[in-house]
């Protein structure tokens, strides 16, 4: 697998939209929300073409039987992969390149206000965004077979803006996060 960061492509917020009504319609009210998470959902930020979910569950038992659903729709269920109290869903296209991934998680998972808080951070904080798009097209450069590697060279400063964005957001639900 070649590991590609590509320019921002205006077409990812509706590529999110159209998938996202498929998983509604497969999985049905089990979805509580969906939400456009990872590089793909930040306007200019660089990225892997990799549509990245985020759904919020109300039970993660009924997701896990609703899994054939996913599975109809092109996705492989892996189950927590890695990631406690997590289901994780990957499609491929026609060619095995992955296209989207769904992160899934209970509606009282911390890991939710996580991923939503960067990613919110980074729409508000550009500089933050170039910076973060920067590094990751100079590991694809580095690394360009190893994601293992192009995922340790992210950790720190994932975890440091991380850090940065649940304080910035604030307690509570919403914090400061910006109107969409």
């Amino acid at each position: 697998m070649i590991i590609r960061v590509v320019p921002y492509d205006a077409l990812w917020p509706a590529e999110y939209e159209a998938e996202a009504k498929r998983i509604r319609d497969a999985v049905g009210e089990v979805a509580v929300a969906l939400h456009h998470i990872g590089s793909t959902a930040v306007r200019g930020l660089s990225a892997k073409p990799i549509i990245d979910i985020l759904l919020e569950a109300s039970d993660l038992a009924e997701l896990d039987a609703r899994s054939p659903r996913m599975e109809a729709l092109g996705y492989e269920a892996k189950g927590e992969f890695g990631i406690r109290g997590r289901r994780y869903f990957r499609r491929d296209n026609e060619l095995g390149i992955r296209t989207h991934q769904v992160h899934a998680f209970d509606v009282n998972s911390e890991q939710l206000d996580r991923h939503l808080a960067f990613r919110d951070y980074l729409i508000s904080h550009p500089e933050v965004a170039e910076a973060y798009g920067d590094l990751k097209r100079g590991l694809a450069t580095r690394f360009p077979t190893d994601i293992n590697a192009y995922m340790e060279g992210k950790d720190s400063f994932v975890k440091h803006y991380e850090a940065e964005a649940l304080a910035w957001r604030g307690p509570g639900p919403g914090g400061n996060l910006p109107a969409k």
